[in-house]
């Protein structure tokens, strides 16, 4: 995961700050996707019979688009610190859902607490 943040951050300077480019990169993975775009474009329709592309917005509501269309929700594991899939009904996802937040990257100081409480006690 780490190389593949240090790699995107790589490719997004060259592109941005040396080259004073703009790029359309078709990446699927979120992390990637998350360090490389400052906007995404979102798809909508039904896959292998027909598509419209949305106009470019940024992350927060292109990632939320997204998830919204597949039905889940997204939380970031304090471990490693990727993208995991709540389980549909779970208390986060309900939770993300209300919100209106289908994702979350940021991690939470109290679960991340909490996470090494259990940890510390199960040594």
């Amino acid at each position: 995961c780490e190389q593949r943040i240090v790699a995107a951050k790589v490719i997004r300077r060259w592109i941005v700050d040396h080259q004073r480019k703009t790029a359309f990169v078709i990446e699927h993975d979120f992390v990637m996707a998350a360090a490389l775009s400052d906007k995404v474009v979102v798809y909508e329709g039904t896959p292998g019979k027909e598509c419209t592309a949305k106009s470019p917005v940024g992350l927060v509501q292109g990632f939320n688009s997204f998830l919204r269309q597949l039905n889940v929700t997204f939380r970031r594991d304090p471990a490693n610190h990727r993208p995991r899939v709540n389980k549909r009904g779970s208390l986060k996802d309900t939770e993300q859902k209300a919100s209106g937040q289908l994702f979350t990257f940021d991690v939470d100081p109290e679960e991340e607490q909490q996470e090494a409480s259990t940890a510390t006690k199960a040594d």
